[in-house]
């Protein structure tokens, strides 16, 4: 391996996709356990690395020179192999930075609470420092010197004002978060001087912590910027040359759009299965279709579904589907059922990595259809309309009131899209 990325898990990466569009080297993912980093180290088999979780300090004894901001940071993100000596960097530092300028938060003078206490807390301990915080708060589920456990948080720091998490709690695959990661459980409503939320977890775009951020109104945002920016700094140390700014925006909208779904919701009959089709036909994208997915997995039509297991059981299965198609694939057209948003926990789970678009077709234009269990007559159909209407506008990205013309809405999807 000349370039690449070592850590213990990195199913999730996104690094290689983004230095394959800084340069024209060859980037690799590089797992290793923790019994294999050490003679990894020691040969030094490389030109350039970067470092993930969890071994942003593990590789500082092997370094022979480290950058003074590196060490001052206590972690190394950043490997340079120069005529078989090591020298180590933080470019993490860079990233993080950028991220918080990127989202316009200004954090002099706000007290800031960070979740975790490892390799990136102290990179995002600088970049508060940096930015002239006035106090920094560290919590984690291992009580240290300067860190607070999680119970501490709220009995004694709801006064937070930013909040940088730089655990992987709801990280793909563990979206959800998990009991081991108390961050998945923070309760942003409990702090009522929030002005602002980070997130370094870039997979999903979109975890739970920013999701009720935004929810609430507060600037909030994943750490796709942030790895972004500082893959483009690495490349940097990594050939000793300079990159043009633009960069780093150009090649982080590349990497969103292509990794964030096209999600299409709205009225059973209103098109968006035909939209659809059309859309990833035209975006080259793969399509799914959330009920066609339900009568394959339960291996009979919905209203067999409905008459057997109720509109109940339909949400249950309509539910675990979403989920299935949301942890497994990123850069699809997706359609779901006319009742898919009814649940929080279905909306959550299709924003996490996609932007939800309503198509709002006219109710005279909708034709009713046996095949459709709660909209089967007219009168049916609009007292689902009348039942749901606010639930599609308030929980989609866009509203797109279709012309009846399929080639129209595709573009004007495609429009607000990019």
């Amino acid at each position: 391996m000349q370039y690449g990325l070592i850590g213990e898990h990195l199913p999730h990466s996104f690094s290689k996709d983004i230095h394959n569009r800084i340069a024209d080297y060859s980037y690799e993912l590089c797992e290793l356990s923790r019994e294999e980093i050490d003679s990894f180290m020691k040969k030094a088999d490389f030109k350039a690395i970067n470092v993930t979780i969890p071994y942003k300090q593990t590789v500082i004894p092997y370094l022979d020179e480290i950058d003074p901001a590196a060490r001052e940071i206590g972690a190394v993100n950043t490997i340079v192999n120069r005529d078989g000596k090591l020298f180590g960097y933080n470019t993490d530092f860079y990233g993080l930075l950028g991220l918080i300028k990127r989202q316009r938060c200004d954090l002099k003078g706000l007290s800031v609470l960070i979740l975790g206490a490892g390799g990136t807390s102290r990179t995002a301990r600088a970049v508060a420092k940096h930015l002239e915080a006035s106090s920094i708060t560290v919590a984690d589920i291992v009580p240290a010197d300067g860190v607070i456990l999680y119970d501490e948080v709220y009995a004694s720091h709801t006064d937070a004002e930013f909040i940088i998490n730089t655990t992987p709690c709801g990280m793909y695959p563990h979206q959800d978060g998990s009991e081991k990661m108390p961050p998945a459980a923070i309760d942003i409503s409990r702090f009522p001087r929030l002005v602002g939320v980070i997130d370094v977890v870039y997979n999903p775009i979109r975890t739970n912590l920013v999701l009720d951020a935004t929810e609430r109104g507060l600037p909030a945002e994943g750490g796709l910027y942030m790895l972004t920016e500082q893959a483009v700094k690495a490349s940097e140390i990594f050939r000793d040359t300079v990159i043009d700014s633009s960069v780093t925006e150009t090649i982080f909208s590349e990497i969103k759009h292509s990794k964030e779904n096209i999600v299409l919701t709205g009225m059973p009959g209103s098109g968006k299965t035909t939209v659809g089709r059309a859309l990833a036909e035209k975006l080259g994208r793969e399509f799914i279709d959330t009920d066609v997915k339900i009568v394959e997995k339960a291996g009979k039509p919905i209203t067999d579904i409905f008459a057997e297991c109720g509109e109940a059981g339909f949400r249950e299965l309509e539910t675990e589907i979403i989920r299935e198609v949301t942890s497994s694939v990123t850069g699809a057209v997706i359609a779901t059922g006319g009742g898919a948003i009814l649940k929080d926990v279905n909306v959550r789970m299709l924003k996490r990595n996609g932007v939800i678009f309503f198509i709002n077709r006219a109710l005279s234009a909708i034709i009713p259809t046996s095949d459709r269990p709660l909209s089967s007559d007219e009168e049916a159909l609009k007292r689902r309309f009348d039942e749901r209407y606010s639930r599609y506008l308030s929980t989609c990205n866009f509203e797109i009131k279709t012309d009846e013309i399929v080639s129209h809405t595709v573009d004007t999807v495609i429009k607000n899209f990019f």
